[in-house]
């Protein structure tokens, strides 16, 4: 057994809870800095680290006195098996950028050549970080309306489907699946969607929404053409926007799934708004221009996005909560328990 091995189990007890003290543009820790310094080579006289958001992992921005050069993902401590993991995000990110696939940022390598680093705390506790070039721009969660570039999105989603499909990952290459246990099971990831507040009415649609949901996916097959390696959050909070030129980041959740998982995931904590079905036509309009798209292929979609809903919905019971727009952070509930309505109402209701 390996010391990263060793170490997996005391790290796990680790929260990303750790960053809670920390607002956005506020310096890191002392000991998070001075890791990144020694990691990348920095120097300590002109590099300044602040917060950027606290989600899943905690991201810094890297300034070279007033220039934004990178940006450092800090993983939550046992949220990853080892160093592979994060090896093999960039490995893929790295070839989709050669391939000309999408546009994705470079990952920075560290000192030692590789580009995992593993930053001790203040209690020793080993934190995995990984840095990625500065992407220029805004991200399209943040612009006014984001409904005009679901076409690309979809489009670019279908691209990194086909690549991924043809691609031979190296030997070493370690991703987690994204099993439907993984996002409403007992071993969901980011928390159970029944410890939200809900009233008894409401938790028992969520079930049978839930329950029919699983029931379409029990029979959705799982083939090179419908299963394989996915962004699995690609969605605007997750892209850039630059004179119009949209740049794909943050593959920290890529792993195998349903390639339509990415779909649902697209639509993320917005599936209750008023232009959701807007939204999921253009994606899927987009994604048409490269892979097809059957009758039961949109059954699919939809049912995994009943469950992503049920899934972020969990996300939010072991989440801060300006992880999102306010808005979007309070109608979490109440905008679950209407698409359940939905989709009880109709299973393939956003593509109708």
């Amino acid at each position: 057994m390996t010391t990263e091995q060793l170490r997996a189990p005391q790290d796990a007890e680790a929260s990303i809870h750790a960053f809670d003290s920390l607002t956005k543009g506020e310096p890191a820790p002392r000991w998070l800095t001075a890791g990144i310094l020694a990691a990348w080579g920095l120097d300590e006289r002109t590099t300044r680290v602040a917060l950027i958001a606290v989600s899943e992992n905690a991201t810094f921005l890297v300034r070279q006195g007033v220039t934004p050069t990178a940006v450092v993902r800090v993983a939550r401590p046992g949220y990853m098996t080892g160093t592979a993991d994060f090896e093999s995000e960039v490995a893929w990110v790295a070839a989709l950028a050669s391939s000309g696939v999408a546009r994705v940022p470079a990952g920075i390598p560290t000192v030692a050549g590789g580009f995992v680093a593993s930053i001790a705390d203040a209690d020793g506790v080993s934190w995995s970080c990984v840095s990625y070039a500065y992407v220029p721009g805004s991200i399209l969660e943040d612009i006014a309306d984001p409904v005009p570039y679901y076409r690309e999105i979809g489009r670019t989603t279908a691209l990194l489907h086909d690549h991924a499909q043809a691609w031979n990952p190296p030997a070493s290459f370690q991703r987690h699946s994204w099993e439907l246990p993984d996002m409403v099971g007992p071993t969901s990831r980011w928390g159970r969607w029944q410890d939200a507040a809900l009233a008894p009415a409401e938790h028992l649609l969520l079930m049978t929404a839930e329950r029919a949901a699983l029931d379409v996916l029990a029979d959705s097959p799982r083939t090179p053409e419908t299963w394989g390696l996915i962004h699995a959050d690609l969605r605007p909070s997750n892209i850039m926007i630059s004179d119009d030129t949209l740049t794909v980041i943050d593959f920290d959740d890529c792993g195998y799934s349903w390639f339509l998982y990415d779909f649902a995931s697209a639509l993320t904590f917005m599936e209750h708004v008023e232009d959701a079905p807007t939204m999921a036509a253009e994606w899927v309009a987009g994604y048409l221009e490269v892979r097809p798209i059957t009758t039961d292929d949109a059954r699919t979609a939809c049912a995994l996005s009943m469950i992503r809903r049920l899934q972020m919905l969990g996300w939010t019971t072991t989440h801060r909560s300006d992880a999102l727009p306010q808005v979007l952070w309070d109608a979490q509930p109440s905008g679950t328990v209407e698409v359940a309505a939905r989709y009880l109402a109709s299973h393939t209701w956003l593509l109708d």
